[in-house]
């Protein structure tokens, strides 16, 4: 990849995150309309889809050649596909139900992949202005000022996020408590702020030592993991193995010796 290439691509996509921030800023305290996508608790505002069609119209008109995988665009029936070539991978918001009732804990995520890997990544939210910025090989950003996953390496040292999903049915739910049970125990604690990106930003900054999840989307991952790899962190699906970002599970930490400890404790199912 050519470096002022992507820089180019960088500047770009962070000046229109920068826009769709101030479109987010606008709507936080006003009344929003609210659609139901698959359940009661997967929600989208057509903040969301302004937002996604404002990002992806933009960086087409820029980058025709690109393609694009979007949140809302997927709702609508577009089809996941990561090919090798450049994708601009986006949730408008994530965290769409705290953004609904108020909730400050939400953020614009973008991921550029080219050739099935994270070249650039940036989560923002645009009402605690904290801005994660990544580009491949170039370290990971809070702000403009770099960012380092913590050192921790025990269990019991270790602050723990993860998130209940948006599916409801009696399997979900109970993958969900019993990872919980296994897992507060043996951890200094556990997190749910109900926004992925978000998680993933706070292990690439030391907030928080590990984050796993599964029922999570492409959209979900895309910018943070890039995040924490140039944080210097640990990046796997929850059974150790390679990530694949289509299969809608992911861990990220601080350390391997972290993940390692966290992973024989994660009961794992398929999710829908």
């Amino acid at each position: 990849m050519d470096e002022s290439q992507l820089k180019l691509y960088y500047e770009t996509a962070l000046d229109l995150t920068r826009g769709g921030g101030k479109m987010i800023q606008e709507h936080h305290n006003k009344s929003k309309n609210i659609l139901t996508k698959t359940s009661s608790v997967d929600l989208v505002t057509e903040t969301d889809q302004r937002v996604e069609k404002h990002l992806v119209s933009s960086l087409l008109e820029k980058f025709p050649e690109h393609k694009y995988i979007g949140e809302e665009s997927v709702a609508d029936g577009q089809l996941i596909e990561l090919t090798d070539n450049p994708t601009w991978i986006i949730d408008p918001i994530d965290g769409t139900m705290n953004f609904i009732h108020g909730y400050p804990n939400f953020c614009i995520s973008i991921g550029l992949w080219i050739k099935k890997k994270p070249y650039i990544g940036i989560v923002y939210n645009p009402i605690l202005e904290l801005m994660f910025t990544a580009q491949i090989g170039k370290g990971a950003f809070l702000n403009g000022n770099c960012i380092s996953t913590s050192s921790v390496t025990e269990l019991d040292k270790a602050l723990m996020l993860t998130e209940f999903g948006n599916t409801r049915t009696p399997e979900s739910m109970s993958m969900v408590m019993e990872n919980l049970q296994r897992l507060l125990p043996l951890t200094h604690g556990v997190r749910v702020c109900g926004a992925s990106a978000l998680n993933i930003a706070m292990v690439a900054m030391g907030g928080a030592d590990v984050f796993y999840q599964a029922g999570l989307y492409i959209w979900d991952l895309a910018a943070g993991v890039l995040l924490v790899q140039e944080a210097g962190g640990f990046v796997s699906d929850p059974a150790g193995g390679k990530l694949d970002p289509l299969n809608r599970q992911v861990l990220v930490a601080s350390t391997e010796e972290l993940a390692r400890k966290v992973i024989p404790h994660i009961k794992l199912c398929v999710v829908d």
